[in-house]
């Protein structure tokens, strides 16, 4: 009976101790992710894992996994540029990590190399482009100044095994004084071009007078030859088709009323003849 029950202890340890192999020995490596194996006498091994599941001695190798998959990163900063403005700049980067070189960027950068080279490397890439132009060149240029930042940074960043998929200005903005000059330029141009209006219209309406006093002025001149060659007769046309437009005014008017001309009428009424005077 002992040695039944020793036996059976002997067998739950050993179904123990290969349970706890797969927690032990066993790591996974999943889609999108590489795997670089590190043992305490080699040190970093030359190849890279692949995906899957794969097998390391517990204490004497330890895995690291690294993402491979393309993510992105903004860097901001604050510079000058080349007429002495301040801007501030973000920038979006789409970078991956090179997989044939990922024993490389853990000896010599570790895991959190993308906060290591890209905050750096970024931030000395801005302040260097930006400075080659004005304030007025970064909001015209904004892709020229786009490209000399992105082949600055991906040239930087292969160095360090980086690769930059993207790269892109996504903020930009002035100091507080600068806005403000470029709103007063604004306003100083609506404001010139609100006077250029002003003046083209009187130059307009100058022209529109001296056209129509040169009109008036050949009219009184064919008016006063007319009269040289016809007399008066003229004058009277020009009474008579007057007088006929007041009379049709007149006459559509219903607070007119119309009496007989000559003397007033009261005094052609008949009048009753005088009283006889009284005897004396």
């Amino acid at each position: 009976m002992d040695r039944l029950l020793t036996n059976i202890s002997r067998a739950s340890i050993g179904l123990g101790v290969l349970g706890a192999v797969p927690w032990f020995c066993l790591y996974n490596v999943d889609g999108g992710e590489r795997a670089i194996m590190f043992n305490r006498f080699g040190g970093v091994a030359e190849g890279v894992v692949g995906e899957g599941t794969h097998i390391a001695i517990p204490w004497f190798q330890k895995p690291f996994i690294y993402d491979i998959r393309t993510r992105p990163k903004v860097i901001s900063t604050t510079t000058g540029t080349k007429d002495l403005q301040t801007v501030n700049l973000s920038l979006r980067l789409l970078y991956r990590p090179e997989t044939s070189r990922l024993p490389v960027i853990h000896k010599t950068l570790g895991p959190d190399y993308d906060d290591r080279v890209l905050p750096s490397i970024c931030n000395e890439i801005l302040k260097a482009v930006v400075a080659q132009y004005n304030a007025e060149q970064l909001l015209t240029q904004r892709n020229k100044v786009s490209e000399d930042i992105r082949d600055a940074i991906v040239q930087r960043a292969g160095a360090f095994d980086i690769n930059l998929e993207d790269v892109a200005i996504t903020h930009l903005n002035y100091g507080k004084e600068f806005s403000k000059a470029i709103e007063e330029k604004q306003v100083a141009e609506q404001e010139a071009e609100r006077v250029k209006f002003l003046v083209s219209r009187a130059e307009q309406e100058r022209i529109a007078a001296v056209i129509k006093a040169e009109g008036e002025a050949q009219a009184a001149e064919m008016i006063s030859a007319a009269l040289k060659e016809h007399g008066t007769g003229l004058i009277e046309v020009r009474r008579i088709d007057a007088a006929k437009e007041i009379a049709d005014t007149l006459s559509k008017s219903p607070n007119i009323m119309y009496i007989p001309g000559g003397n007033n009428m009261l005094f052609n009424m008949s009048l009753p003849p005088p009283a006889p005077a009284p005897a004396k």
